[in-house]
């Protein structure tokens, strides 16, 4: 019996969620399998893939052909590496010890791979939250600044009417400068009275 390690997919419309199966590989996707060796939950990001790496190793070293989704997702895990170090140690020309160097130095750099992704996918989110705000609050003060000039009267009104108020006061300056000559010529004639007054007394005196 030819078996197959491929998807079987559940979950709703537009978020699909699969399991990892091992199957034969006349039965329908949805139909009997053999047995379930993970999921795969392509919704997150990046990709939640929970799956049992022993049982997985086994059924592939038994002959199970994985699909080329399921072969992508044992490369991404590190089982069709594991497979290729242990033909390696079955030819000799790996010692077991070297085996699992070489996997925990991949599984490694791997997880190092992994935690680079989120954290620039964290920050990227970080950005763009933060301009988006930004974006907002300039779109507010474009809008208070509308509002503010719609009901703020015009300025030009106030500029036309300042020079109007000095030409009215202007006269009344001039008219005050003219004003005053007289009033002192008025004053002139008083006081020569008062002089000749006392000289009429002396002309009667004697």
């Amino acid at each position: 019996m030819a078996t197959k390690i491929r998807l079987q997919r559940h979950g709703k419309k537009g978020k699909p969620f699969y399991y990892i199966v091992v199957a034969d590989a006349r039965a329908p996707r949805e139909g009997r399998f053999i047995e379930r060796l993970g999921s795969y939950n392509p919704n997150t990001n990046p990709a939640t893939i929970d799956i049992n790496f022993d049982k997985t190793l086994d059924w592939i070293n038994d002959g199970a052909q994985p699909t080329d989704t399921c072969r992508a997702i044992l490369s991404y895990k590190g089982i069709l590496y594991k497979k290729h170090l242990q033909g390696g140690l079955k030819k000799g020309a790996l010692t077991e010890e070297q085996v699992e160097e070489k996997f925990a130095a991949w599984l490694e750099q791997k997880d190092g791979k992994i935690t680079g992704k989120k954290t620039d996918l964290g920050s990227a989110k970080e950005a763009a939250k933060k301009a988006a705000l930004a974006a907002e609050a300039k779109k507010k003060e474009v809008k208070a600044a509308a509002i503010t000039a719609k009901y703020t009267p015009p300025v030009e009104e106030v500029e036309e009417e300042a020079p109007v108020a000095e030409v009215e006061e202007a006269p009344v300056a001039e008219i005050e400068t003219e004003e005053a000559p007289a009033a002192a010529v008025e004053e002139t004639p008083v006081a020569e009275a008062e002089t000749e007054a006392p000289a009429a007394e002396a002309d009667s005196a004697e």
